[in-house]
């Protein structure tokens, strides 16, 4: 084989350099997909939007999103702790008397009363079932006919629980999410009430057609509300996942259970749709196309993802303006907290304005060192934009939902409310 002529090496080269840069291409977007799992897999309910419930045997140790306060920890000084307290009415004395003299030995049995020390004991009274026995009374008029007087309306069985027995077993189920056999076995146990399981599930059926009326009322002022708090949770309902609403004021709370969670979800809630307040919640897209509604953005959620951005580049002073941001937010709303507690309803124009002003700066600053990609990492679809270029282009893009907490003081700075119903 003869040695190659400079057409056949130059068509070579030329063809090694076709391979080359496609090589490139492929290690630049196989790093950017090293880097974006590395940075999934460092995500937690700690620096990120994911629940707790996500964090699985990896759970992190818990870490305050607060910032030192200065202040000693445990109570602070003016602060009323609460105790067990004597009090002046007594359901029983039991009185103890000495018979002998801690001093001679003598009988002291016929001895003078000077006082008495007390030490009150505060425990639980027996619990026993109480049987009213309700008779309807039968009456023979003069003429002959017999009349038999009505029994109360709740009154449908000859043998039957009381309300207060249905009571503390929906409260039981409902509040306090115990099983129905184990809710069963502590009526059973502690009241003498042997209910089976199926009797509390025919109590929580009763209960959630007799609360109809009020959750109309609860929807009805709920949707009314100048401000109210939005989330939405997966929830476990007939054995199979479903999806929880939440629509929450600082009295009232109102859910709802739907297959889907966008929005077909929060239609059928029937809150969203005719509300005109300020909206509270998270983000999520669906809350965006209720236009009628003002918005208010939940900065908790800016915080944790402003520390993933931290955390994901401790050295890179390119992502310094997370940490601005991060300082910005928190000075703003301690700034709120202690305008709000001189009983001011608003900032002064000036200060407000000031910390608009920084947070332009630092977006901008953001946008400098974190500019639009320009180059696909994949064959098809838009950009990949990083996550603090998503962060970036939302407080940009949002920055008046974000900031709306110091605008209006009835808006709060997160959306934690919603989040703990």
């Amino acid at each position: 084989m003869g040695r190659p002529s400079y057409e056949q090496l130059g068509a070579l080269v030329v063809e090694q350099a076709a391979v080359i840069e496609k090589l490139g291409a492929e290690v630049v977007e196989l790093k950017a997909e090293v880097a974006d799992l590395k940075r999934r897999l460092a995500q937690n309910s700690r620096n990120s939007s994911r629940p707790p419930s996500s964090d699985g045997l990896s759970k992190p140790a818990p870490k305050s999103l607060r910032r030192p306060s200065g202040r000693k920890p445990g109570g602070q000084q003016g602060h009323v702790g609460g105790h067990l307290a004597q009090v002046a009415v007594r359901d029983e004395i039991v009185d103890h008397m000495p018979s002998v003299c801690a001093g001679c030995r003598g009988d002291l049995r016929d001895s003078q009363d000077v006082g008495h020390l007390a030490r009150q004991v505060f425990d639980l009274p027996e619990i026993r079932l109480k049987v009213c026995e309700h008779r309807a009374q039968r009456r023979r008029c003069v003429c002959g006919h017999e009349t038999i007087a009505a029994f109360p309306d709740a009154v449908s069985a000859p043998a039957q629980y009381g309300p207060r027995v249905r009571a503390l077993g929906l409260y039981l189920v409902a509040f306090q999410h115990l099983p129905y056999a184990r809710a069963a076995q502590l009526l059973g146990d502690w009241v003498g009430a042997p209910l089976s399981p199926g009797t509390l599930a025919a109590f929580m059926a009763q209960g959630a057609e007799d609360l109809q009326p009020f959750l109309d009322e609860v929807h009805a002022q709920v949707t009314a509300a100048p401000v109210a708090h939005f989330d939405e949770t997966g929830a476990r309902a007939q054995g199979r996942l479903r999806w929880l609403f939440c629509a929450s004021t600082d009295r009232l709370t109102f859910y709802s259970l739907h297959d889907k969670r966008g929005f077909d979800g929060l239609n059928h809630a029937g809150v969203l749709p005719a509300f005109t307040g300020i909206a509270v919640h998270d983000g999520f897209k669906p809350y965006r196309r209720y236009t009628q509604a003002q918005h208010a953005l939940c900065n908790v959620h800016h915080l944790r993802e402003l520390l993933g951005v931290i955390e994901a580049h401790p050295d890179d002073s390119q992502q310094s303006w997370a940490v601005r941001m991060d300082r910005l937010l928190r000075d703003l709303h301690t700034t709120v907290q202690r305008t709000k507690a001189s009983d001011e309803d608003r900032l002064q124009p000036g200060a407000l304005a000031g910390y608009r002003a920084a947070y332009e700066q630092i977006i901008e600053l953001g946008n400098h060192h974190n500019p639009a990609p320009t180059i696909k990492t994949g064959k098809r679809g838009v950009i990949r934009q990083t996550p603090a270029r998503n962060l970036l282009v939302r407080l940009d893009r949002d920055r008046e939902q974000v900031l709306r907490f110091a605008h209006d003081f009835r808006v709060p700075f997160d959306n934690n409310l919603a989040e703990r119903d």
